[in-house]
């Protein structure tokens, strides 16, 4: 996928995503600014302002998607969903996409084709990659924030008192462990999952797929002793495990080349997976169909040839055994 550089968009490889090794990594957002409860920053907490701009296939954004149903977000914060796009000489288009009806962004009232066009509506001369999610401000026309580590945090705190939603994902006496889980998570799932995918060397992959399913022996085995990550109780950590282990069998498997084991031959981690799947509202949140065309289309992020594989089957409604864990009243 292409970027913007002094505001124009170019598919040459200018902000390459690759180390020296051939290794993938994930560049960090530029845009980093919080809505705020007390009304410190420039965005202050009010319903129907804010818009989240996703994709479906895309497991960064997904967890922004997750707690705009936990935080119980939809009435206030509005979600669109974007593509990535073949043009017509049958190459891959300027990033995320809209479609040929376009979308009207909010506040602004122009239509636009492609996600960076909000980009530059906000900083007509910025150089960055155009990522989801994207948090949009209607009243300022500028981006919020496009990293999801920090939107998420953003709708864990600053809407409870218009949502009622009192449930904390981030507490206090938990963050010590929760940052802890994040990072190893991070490295250990999501970037090595992207690191088998995308790696351009043979090095760089088997360095990888290594690490990866170390990561997922060790969380096997932390879930053979606990309900959740971080304890007998569910916390941002969870949920940015979640988009990576739904996609697992369905998506990575076969198409990122993580094929040592599926997540159905972890007894713990599949288990754990199928009790946050049936969350309320989450499976809906869930469009695995998608998700694979997404992948597996000619725009894909892993040079599929548009064939979407028919499986794996794998039923996440079937009941779990993560109750054995349950806290006993005193």
């Amino acid at each position: 996928m292409g970027q913007l550089v002094d505001g124009k968009w170019t598919n040459d490889k200018v902000l390459t995503n690759h180390d020296d090794k051939g290794l993938y990594y994930k560049r960090p957002s530029v845009f980093r600014d919080r809505i705020t409860a007390d009304g410190s920053s420039e965005f202050p907490t009010e319903t129907g302002r804010y818009h989240l701009y996703c994709a479906v296939a895309c497991p960064w954004a997904h967890r922004a998607v997750l707690f705009r149903v936990l935080k119980k977000l939809a009435p206030h914060i509005a979600l669109w969903n974007t593509f990535q796009e073949v043009n017509d000489q049958g190459g891959k288009g300027e990033g995320w996409s809209f479609g040929a009806e376009g979308h009207v962004v909010p506040g602004v009232g122009r239509k636009v084709r492609w996600l960076h066009e909000l980009y530059t509506i906000a900083d007509p001369g910025c150089t960055t990659r155009v990522t989801v999610p994207t948090l949009w401000d209607s009243k300022t026309k500028r981006i919020v924030n496009n990293e999801s580590s920090e939107i998420i945090r953003n709708f864990n705190d600053a809407f409870g008192a218009i949502t009622g939603s009192t449930t904390d994902y981030y507490p206090e006496h938990l963050r010590g462990a929760i940052d802890e889980t994040n990072a190893f998570v991070l490295k250990g799932i999501n970037n090595a999952v992207n690191g088998c995918g995308y790696s351009i060397t043979q090095e760089a992959y088997d360095e990888s797929v290594k690490l990866l399913f170390a990561s997922l022996d060790t969380l096997e085995e932390r879930l053979a002793r606990q309900r959740y990550l971080c304890g007998d109780v569910q916390t941002e950590a969870d949920w940015r495990l979640f988009p990576s282990l739904v996609r697992f069998d369905a998506l990575y498997y076969v198409g990122y080349k993580c094929n040592v084991r599926r997540l159905e031959d972890y007894p713990n981690l599949s288990n754990y997976l199928r009790e946050l799947y049936q969350t309320p509202g989450i499976a809906e949140a869930c469009d695995i169909t998608t998700m694979k065309r997404g992948v597996y289309s000619k725009a894909g992020p892993v040079g599929a040839n548009s064939i979407i594989p028919a499986g794996p089957i794998v039923d996440h409604a079937r009941p779990h055994d993560r109750a054995r864990f349950a806290v006993k009243a005193a």
